[in-house]
């Protein structure tokens, strides 16, 4: 939000002005006071819920909870409690950004924002979604809105966030809840091709697009160098808010030392207080599982019931086309207004352009199509039923029902991973994918007689599988997957993450708990290690007037020394990333870099430009980056001291009064495209972490209650609760909570019991 206001001071003053006479007294609340578990607990709405029978749930520490339910329904309505008693804030303001209602909390300035998600128009498909799901579905969800809507008529005072950013009660509904499941499901490519349709224009165009597709890879841009502030507000709410990353990596019981197969997640998602997740156990007449759960949707995203566990990472699949409708007849597009309520200011009225091709997304400020209009055609405006889905992964009992259960899976497309409790190990590509012809596209932006391909749609039926490969392991993280007769992609992750854990798997027999807690915070980098070699290779061949001496020949010793690894305390990642900055801002001349920024490959793009590279032309870029790369190591000589990573609530992002959201500062290990991902824009200077690893979940399925899980933050979203940040210290460090399936060792290590009565 700071980058958003800092382009338009006089609005800020504007802004400010308001504030202070119409809603000051919200603005500076003060904090909450703090909390301890027991008072959380005590808060707890426990009488009169909306349920049939007594409800029992068991607490840890750290407010994790593990409910013991009598019905389906009674649990589902209790997860709802849980959520919005832990989460109502967060929850509120995710609900509001999935339907275009950010102005109501932010302001005027957020009014370019909401245009665009109301024109991407998130929802479209709910009403339909909601009217065909199966009647269990239905009711476990109308279950859960109950448990929800049941806490915020028993709050005895609104969340500190309502006052800051004048929000006011209001029931939810399960629309709200497939809404805010839609927001979480975006097509990751979309910032990709938004970032990159401004460049369709150059008369190089065809060559780039042709390297691009080459390349085969992307990513959340890490190496942003040249984007307008709408359009990076709205990339990273959607980026960091959607599912657009994760490693995942299942071991057959043959690897393991215990003979049980093992499963590790890692998911990746924006930098932030409270976390995305809520860590959780349920016992009820069907389900019996623990896992992490997506703040107000109520399903098991990742986590293990007592015979399978799952796990997954985007697929990066071509879940969606971009169109040009300029010609398109006057007739054949549909309008409709949107009214945008403004917080401080005028409501706004706006006419949203839509068309059989999908909405035209370039009538958004935020989106520059240059001289097209383009309109997106997104799977995700046609009805699909994640939730329904991914309840039955949660209850699953073997490869073929969970194989059966994602076929229904349409968004974000996913890499799921399987494995359960008699050794076995799967791979299921979850995905509804238009059945393209054709193995490439031609251009960024298609004719409009080129959406014959989205005539027929193919589901996980018609991907392969694999089961039980002889590696004995799956490894995913966000890579290509196995060969397919049609498209899966275009654009993929860097190869980085996959092939470290594949390279640590196979080199290890048995693997063990400590080797995947290892493995899960490992901060090894070969396309930067790679990138490395050549650049001392090149540079040392190159014919030179003086020798190096003094701070530049430090820097280069350092770069040499350095083995690849994002240490905290490493100085030879420093040197690298100081003078990799500063060198390809002396070597790229014509926008090369700004287009890398819009892929998650970029240190392989410009290793081949460097390959490629005259030696006069790297002579000059090297001269002209050494003098400067040293001065920055100067100032901070490790990775740790200029890569951190900040403890902070969204609202640390206001002007004035934001210094009281942060939470504290740390040095962190990691990288763009290392396993424990932290990913950061390409600094010569301290810059802070936005994106990555932010839980963690390893499952030994010899065992019933060997399941651990860990939060980047804590449990509980209420400023000043003892858990809100209570975790970091344990994700620092590697440690994890144990989260038991049988109910005994639940009571053990779960001591503290609240009860719902009816």
């Amino acid at each position: 939000m700071t980058r958003l206001l800092l382009r338009r001071p006089v609005l800020i003053i504007a802004l400010v002005i308001t504030a202070l006479g119409v809603g000051g007294c919200g603005l500076f609340s003060p904090l909450p006071e703090e909390t301890t578990v027991a008072e959380r607990l005590a808060a707890l709405p426990i009488g009169g819920a909306p349920i049939e029978r007594p409800v029992t749930i068991y607490w840890n520490e750290r407010l994790v909870p593990f409910v013991e339910a009598q019905t389906d329904e009674d649990l589902a309505v209790t997860l709802g409690i849980i959520h919005a008693h832990l989460r109502l804030a967060q929850m509120e303001a995710v609900r509001r950004a999935s339907q275009g209602r950010i102005a109501e909390m932010a302001g005027p300035l957020a009014t370019n924002i909401d245009i665009a998600l109301r024109t991407l128009d998130l929802g479209r498909a709910v009403p339909e979604i909601l009217e065909s799901m199966p009647s269990d579905t239905r009711r476990w969800l109308e279950a859960f809105v109950r448990g929800v809507n049941h806490v915020i008529a028993a709050l005895p005072d609104t969340p500190h966030e309502f006052k800051v950013l004048g929000i006011e009660p209001e029931p939810w509904t399960a629309e709200d809840v497939l809404t805010m499941g839609r927001l979480a499901s975006i097509d990751v490519n979309w910032f990709v091709w938004f970032q990159l349709l401004q460049y369709r224009n150059r008369a190089d165009w065809p060559e780039i697009w042709t390297r691009l597709l080459d390349e085969g890879t992307a990513s959340m841009p890490s190496y942003a160098q040249d984007e307008t502030r709408d359009f990076a507000f709205l990339r990273d709410l959607l980026m960091g808010l959607s599912r657009s990353g994760s490693n995942s990596a299942a071991i057959s019981g043959a690897r393991t030392e215990s003979g049980g197969a093992m499963l590790a997640s890692d998911p990746h998602l924006g930098i932030m207080l409270p976390s995305l997740w809520l860590i959780a156990g349920v016992k009820s007449p069907s389900y019996h599982a623990v896992g992490l759960m997506p703040p107000g949707l109520p399903f098991f995203a990742l986590g293990r019931n007592a015979d399978i566990a799952w796990g997954g990472t985007n697929l990066r699949a071509a879940s969606s086309d971009l169109f040009d409708v300029s010609k398109l007849p006057v007739n054949e597009i549909e309008t409709r207004e949107e009214r945008i309520a403004v917080r401080w200011w005028l409501d706004k009225t706006v006419t949203v352009r839509d068309t059989r091709f999908g909405p035209i997304i370039t009538d958004s400020e935020v989106i520059d199509g240059g001289d097209a209009q383009v309109a997106l055609r997104w799977i995700g405006h046609a009805p699909s039923d994640e939730l329904t889905a991914m309840l039955r992964v949660n209850r699953a009992r073997d490869w073929n029902e969970f194989r059966t259960a994602l076929d229904g899976f349409s968004i974000s497309a996913q890499n799921m991973i399987y494995a359960d409790a008699k050794g076995n190990i799967g791979h299921v590509m979850a995905a509804h994918l238009p059945k393209r012809t054709t193995p490439r596209p031609r251009d960024l932006v298609l004719a409009p007689e080129e959406a014959s391909a989205w005539e027929t749609i193919l589901r996980a039926r018609d991907l392969p599988v694999v089961f039980n490969p002889p590696e004995g392991f799956i490894a995913s993280a966000n890579n290509r997957g196995g060969a397919t007769s049609i498209p899966i992609g275009y654009f993929f992750s860097s190869n980085d993450r996959v092939e470290r854990m594949s390279e640590q798997l196979g080199r290890n027999p048995k693997v063990t708990f400590s080797f995947l807690s290892e493995m899960q915070r490992d901060v090894f980098r070969a396309s930067a290690s790679r990138l490395r070699n050549l650049i001392v290779l090149r540079m040392e061949a190159l014919p030179r007037a003086e020798a190096l001496s003094g701070a530049k020949l430090r820097l280069v010793e350092e770069i040499v020394r350095w083995d690849g690894h994002y240490l905290e305390d490493s100085a030879g990642a420093a040197a690298f990333e100081s003078f990799l900055f500063h060198f390809t801002e002396a070597f790229y001349e014509n926008g090369e870099l700004d287009i890398y920024s819009a892929i998650g490959r970029p240190l392989e793009l410009i290793r081949m430009d460097v390959e490629a590279a005259s030696d006069e032309k790297l002579t000059r870029a090297i001269d002209r980056a050494l003098g400067p790369a040293a001065e920055s190591v100067a100032e901070s000589r490790t990775w740790g001291e200029r890569h951190r990573l900040v403890l902070a609530h969204p609202l640390s992002f206001m002007p004035v009064i934001g210094g009281r959201y942060k939470f504290g500062e740390y040095p962190v290990a990691g990288s763009s495209s290392t396993l424990m991902k932290t990913a950061h824009s390409l600094s010569a200077s301290r810059h802070n972490v936005r994106f990555g690893s932010n839980a963690r979940h390893i499952s030994d399925l010899s065992d019933l209650d060997a399941n651990f899980f860990v939060l980047l933050g804590g449990q509980d979203g209420r400023l000043g609760s003892a858990a809100l940040t209570d975790q970091f210290t344990l994700w620092r460090a590697g440690e994890y909570i144990q989260m038991p399936l049988r109910l005994e060792t639940v009571r053990r290590l779960f001591p503290l019991v609240t009860r719902l009565t009816p």
